[in-house]
């Protein structure tokens, strides 16, 4: 019930008046059945804005952290994110990501939306990264078609890091479903993950337009604070006089 008040009263109505998102490709996602819509995640509006603009409820996969955050901020978080229907994934470690699995499973077998960032975590730097196998594991397991998506735009208005959004044109892009029931089966072979995960990877990146990098943006990221702490370290800031 939260969740269609979000989505047609409170939340919705604001979110199309502010960004005026253009929409392409909507007749791609299915009108009913199981499907994952699986896209880039460059803003923490990302989660608000798709399901904005879908014409059916998408549940999504959303990091553990926003359902455990402290204070008040932390808990009306929570409580948002619950009342939404998303389903906190904790993304630490193989198990955790097996649990995750499980979860968009049980969304499937109800023949709903499932909504899954493949890259993981949301870009740092507005570039496409390399995509995580889960999503090809829930595809071949659940025998449904994958629609890509590409969040246009919303990096630049809501870089990370910024609570307010700016005021920016936005593009949701959803392109043609891509079926892999050729790989029925074949959800134990890597080089079968590895191959449906690239294939939708290169859909999304055929929909942004953004640079790709072929490595996991976690990494990536974890690599450069590294790189900046040691050279704040080697070279610390002085107090000037």
């Amino acid at each position: 019930m939260f969740y269609y008040l979000l989505k047609y009263v409170l939340l919705g109505p604001l979110l199309r008046l502010v960004f005026r998102p253009r929409i392409e490709g909507l007749d791609h996602v299915p009108a009913s059945g199981p499907a994952i819509v699986a896209g880039n995640h460059l803003s923490f509006a990302d989660h608000f804005l798709m399901p904005a603009v879908l014409k059916r409820r998408i549940t999504f996969l959303a990091k553990a952290e926003y359902f455990t955050g402290p204070g008040v901020r932390g808990r009306l978080t929570a409580f948002f994110f619950r009342s939404a229907g998303q389903i906190p994934v904790d993304r630490s470690g193989k198990e955790a990501g097996q649990a995750a699995i499980r979860e968009g499973l049980g969304v499937l077998s109800k023949g709903e939306l499932l909504g899954i960032y493949p890259e993981g975590t949301r870009s740092h730097d507005g570039r496409l990264y390399k995509g995580k196998v889960g999503v090809a594991v829930m595809a071949l397991r659940a025998g449904v078609p994958v629609i890509p998506c590409a969040m246009i735009g919303t990096f630049e208005a809501q870089p990370p890091g910024k609570v307010i959004p700016n005021v920016h044109p936005v593009v949701i892009r959803f392109g043609k479903p891509l079926e892999f029931s050729r790989y029925a089966g074949m959800e134990n072979e890597k080089a079968v993950l590895r191959a449906i995960t690239d294939e939708i990877m290169y859909a999304v990146l055929t929909l942004s337009e953004q640079e790709y990098v072929d490595e996991y943006a976690a990494v990536v990221k974890a690599a450069q604070t590294a790189a900046k702490g040691a050279k704040e370290r080697k070279f610390p800031r002085t107090p000037l006089s």
